[in-house]
């Protein structure tokens, strides 16, 4: 499977493509990466309109309609400029109907360091991404951290998309993966006990993931 992976920024917005087929060899596991780019001094308005042609542009390009994306969206603690990108993008991808699952930064550099072997609690920098990235992929070039941040979140979207179409099985998950997908918690103490909160996201389509190849023209 081929994922395409986004690194979500105004001024450099990663992109990655992960291809999962491992007989390939560690080398190609990254077909393709770069960074779309735009100007402080352009209009907020016109970036965003910019970054949303070029992200449909990249889709069909690439013919990958499978993502995994970068995102700091979560409840109300987002900037009205991150949330406007969020929006953008989504539109874009929706308008190719790509099926997309939103991973926040922390998830994805969760995943990063459970790859390097890092212990609980490190702290998962720009150079430990990168590092991530080279060392999955053989690559011992340049990377930009964008483009990292952007690998790693294709490469979390293809193991939930493998997760969800039964390639790969619960089993096959690892304890980070288990947790960020199928995660219920409930609690057994204090005024909340007994309640069910269901935090994994495989249980929230059209909230964390959205499957819009299955949609119809008009949107139904």
């Amino acid at each position: 499977m081929k994922v395409l992976g986004f690194d979500p920024s105004l001024t450099n917005f990663g992109w990655a493509i992960h291809d999962s087929d491992e007989s390939l060899g560690s080398p190609t596991r990254c077909l393709d990466r770069g960074r779309i780019q735009t100007s402080s001094k352009t209009l907020f308005v016109d970036r965003y309109c910019d970054i949303r042609q070029r992200v449909g542009d990249l889709v069909r390009n690439t013919g990958i309609r499978k993502l995994g994306v970068e995102s700091p969206v979560f409840g109300e603690l987002y900037s009205e400029g991150l949330y406007g990108l969020y929006l953008y993008t989504c539109e874009a991808l929706r308008a190719e109907k790509c099926d997309v699952v939103y991973f926040s930064p922390g998830q994805i550099k969760a995943k990063a360091r459970a790859f390097l072997t890092r212990p609980t609690g490190w702290k998962m920098q720009k150079p430990d991404m990168v590092e991530a990235a080279k060392t999955d992929c053989g690559f011992r070039g340049s990377w930009n951290h964008n483009e990292a941040d952007a690998y790693w979140a294709a490469i979390c979207g293809y193991r939930f998309w493998a997760f969800m179409e039964g390639t790969l099985a619960k089993t096959d998950l690892t304890a980070t993966e288990l947790k960020q997908f199928t995660e219920i918690h409930t609690y057994t103490k204090g005024q909340r006990a007994g309640e069910v909160v269901v935090r994994g996201l495989l249980y929230r389509e059209d909230d964390r993931f959205f499957r819009w190849s299955l949609e119809s023209e008009n949107g139904a």
